[in-house]
């Protein structure tokens, strides 16, 4: 067996996805199905070792080298700008980034934009590109409340269905840029496991195509 890949899984729906696909691709980990309070999953036949970690920490184990490959959101990637390869978009875990504003929201060019969000860096860019000034209030819990207080003007996050938003009266005014979840490696990892990565890989792609 070649050396065994350790695999961060982000906790939840995406990382039970996620699974999945790696499951189909040919690294099962039977153990996965009764976790009991255990925080790694190891499956020796296959050579790989998962665990699950929060979502927002995937990319800095894998980055650190404590995980080989883990599977991470383009929102995660995008904000932290993790130093890892970015292998391949999963098609999983689709919504996306966007700008929300209160019913018959109007910019006023004048002053600067308040925007509430959790994602800070991605929000600079975004408006920096179209040269708007803001005044950011970093957020770490649900922003949605933020205009509705008269905190912010607007929000930037994370958008699937749009069900939180008009529950609370607010509406998508522009998008940021399209979510799913990446495939991601540790660079060290890829160079001396490169055969095994890129043979998941191709696996991967494999079974991604049959389900188009």
């Amino acid at each position: 067996m070649d050396k065994e890949l350790n695999i961060a899984l982000p906790k939840g729906r995406l990382g039970e996805q996620a699974y999945a696909l790696l499951r189909d691709a040919g690294l099962e980990c039977p153990a996965l199905n009764d976790p009991g309070r255990r925080l790694i999953f190891t499956n020796r036949e296959k050579g790989v070792n998962y665990f699950w970690v929060k979502p927002s920490d995937v990319a800095i184990y894998v980055e650190r080298g404590a995980a080989d490959l883990g599977i991470a959101g383009k929102d995660i990637l995008n904000e932290y700008a993790p130093n890892v390869y970015e292998l391949q978009d999963l098609g999983i875990g689709r919504c996306r980034m966007a700008v929300a504003a209160p019913e018959g929201f109007r910019d006023d060019r004048r002053v600067p934009l308040k925007v509430a969000t959790k994602f800070v860096r991605c929000a600079r860019r975004h408006y920096a590109a179209k040269g708007r000034d803001i005044d950011i209030i970093h957020l770490n819990g649900s922003v949605e409340i933020a205009p509705i207080l008269g905190l912010s003007d607007v929000i930037v996050d994370i958008v699937e269905t749009g069900t939180t938003l008009r529950e609370n009266r607010l509406a998508v005014i522009e998008e940021v840029f399209p979510i799913s979840a990446r495939l991601i490696a540790n660079k060290a990892s890829y160079q001396f496991k490169e055969e095994r990565i890129v043979r998941l890989t191709a696996a991967l792609a494999a079974r991604k195509g049959e389900n188009a």
